[in-house]
């Protein structure tokens, strides 16, 4: 009998399901799978920083390899650090890191100032500690992003990723002599109509893999016509281990430091908004405490990233759709996903492989991703409750703002250096918006009332009821008039006088 009673716990836990959507365990076939999909997704991502710091900087190809593989392995460890989880590091969600576009613009400043990439990799160090330090204080912000907050966040999240995908679409090098061809946005359309196809089939496994197997079909398309180039596959070292400060000692000078820490503040409210964003997708409580704890992995990933001569760590956004047009919710999914890209950063022949995929290939699968985030947000917005308050405004403010540097990129051109670093990026001015506008109508309530403003009176449709006494059963609205039950035109009064009918009706 007390057998029974040891086994039985043991059973139920071994049967049960996981307490959390995110929890769940897959057959690591599907999980790599699943896993891939997302290195896929971000690929072209992380890669295109180093790319860009690594021109900046004067590199030949060779070194500019070297930073991609860095940033592929850093990544890979980044992210699995995030899923997984240790003590105060990891929020524990689906949630892929990479190399943040936030600090390519002050990066390349910083290299063009003269303090070479040694700058670089000293402001990330020093700054991402700072970052560090401060965790706390934006881990506390939770109660401030209610629905009308993170809806507005996510929807902007999805809408700021559409020009990436429209110009993976033409071909992703704008000085290309094919760059937006017919051809080039041909294949795009090619592979996201097998995206949606293949998302009608009624197999769940194809219809969860759409995306991954788009990519490789569209590749194939690709190489029908020509359009893929895989002969620099076989180019360059096979293994190659990240060397720890190949290009040099790290340097430390305060103005570069400054300019970094603007991005590590940037960096740590844009991940805020994604750990917010996929836990609304997963449907799992995110709390003070759990963006606290992604925070500080993000933070730590990003001062250690130097060492691997990498930049600053950031959750991509665009994998935040993945999850939600998969369904896959699993952590352990993208973990999978942080090994391959370990292995990718450790393999620069297998990163070479995934290099080759066209970039027209992930634009048609970009429309699909980026636009999912976007439905999510709205979504989110559709729980809101718009009657007698500000919350339309809000919205409405806080998405116009987050769209000017997409409209107008060169907006903030003319501002100070520290202004343009935090509100180019459309997800931070909507972010910073939202949540201030919300501070303002829904906290800070002096002054507040239910028709202040015609956003109030224009999100509710109202009936007098002296009005509804009026109308008779049959009555009806056609065209602009009221017509009652006999068929006759009912005339309107306005400001006191009767606005008679064609025929007045007899009563």
């Amino acid at each position: 009998m007390n057998t029974k009673k040891k086994l039985a716990p043991a059973a139920a836990e071994k049967g049960a399901r996981p307490s959390r959507p995110e929890d769940q365990r897959l057959p690591i076939g599907s999980m790599f799978a699943y896993g891939f999909q997302h290195v896929l997704t971000m690929y072209g991502g992380i890669i295109a920083p180093p790319l860009i710091i690594g021109a900046a900087a004067g590199m030949n190809s060779q070194d500019i390899g070297l930073l991609i593989a860095a940033c592929l392995f850093v990544g890979g460890l980044a992210t699995i650090l995030q899923t997984v989880g240790v003590p105060f590091f990891g929020s524990q969600l689906p949630l892929v890191q990479g190399v943040s576009f936030a600090g390519v613009s002050t990066m390349v400043a910083i290299v063009h100032g003269g303090g070479g990439i040694q700058a670089v990799f000293g402001s990330v160090i020093a700054a991402s500690l700072i970052g560090l330090l401060i965790t706390p204080l934006f881990s506390k912000i939770i109660r401030f992003f209610p629905p009308v907050v993170t809806g507005t966040v996510i929807t902007t999240i999805g809408l700021t990723l559409m020009p990436v995908a429209a110009n993976w679409a033409m071909g992703g090098n704008n000085k290309a002599p094919n760059y937006g061809s017919v051809a080039n946005i041909g294949l795009a359309a090619a592979t996201m109509g097998i995206v949606l196809l293949l998302s009608k089939v009624g197999s769940a496994a194809i219809s969860r893999l759409s995306i991954l197997l788009a990519m490789v079909l569209g590749t194939l398309i690709a190489v029908v016509f020509g359009m893929a180039d895989f002969s620099k596959v076989g180019q360059g070292e096979i293994v190659a281990f990240p060397t720890p400060f190949a290009f040099g000692a790290p340097t430390f000078e305060l103005a570069a430091i400054i300019s970094m820490l603007i991005v590590i503040l940037v960096t740590l409210t844009e991940t805020s908004a994604d750990i917010i964003a996929v836990g609304e997708i997963v449907g799992t409580k995110v709390d003070s405490k759990r963006i606290g704890n992604g925070l500080r992995a993000d933070m730590l990933s990003s001062a250690v990233s130097p060492l691997f001569n990498s930049f600053t760590q950031s959750a991509f956004a665009q994998n935040v759709g993945l999850v939600a047009i998969t369904g896959v919710k699993s952590r352990f999914v993208v973990s999978a996903g942080g090994v391959i890209l370990v292995v990718l950063g450790l393999l620069p022949v297998l990163g070479r492989v995934v290099a080759a995929v066209p970039t027209p290939v992930l634009g048609g699968a970009g429309v699909v991703l980026f636009g999912t985030v976007a439905a999510s947000g709205i979504r989110t917005l559709s729980k809101v409750d718009y009657k007698n308050n500000m919350n339309l405004i809000v919205v409405a403010a806080s998405i116009g703002f987050g769209m000017i540097p997409i409209a107008a990129p060169a907006f903030y051109d003319k501002f100070p250096s520290w202004f343009g670093t935090i509100f180019h990026s459309g997800i931070s001015s909507a972010a910073v918006m939202a949540i201030l506008l919300n501070l303002l109508f829904n906290h800070l309530r002096a002054g507040n009332s239910d028709n202040q403003s015609v956003f109030v009176a224009g999100t509710e449709r109202l009936v007098r009821a002296e009005d509804l006494r009026c109308l008779a059963e049959g009555d009806r609205f056609e065209n602009g008039r009221l017509i009652d039950c006999d068929g006759k035109e009912v005339p309107v009064q306005e400001s006191g006088t009767v606005q008679p009918a064609e025929k007045a009706p007899e009563h």
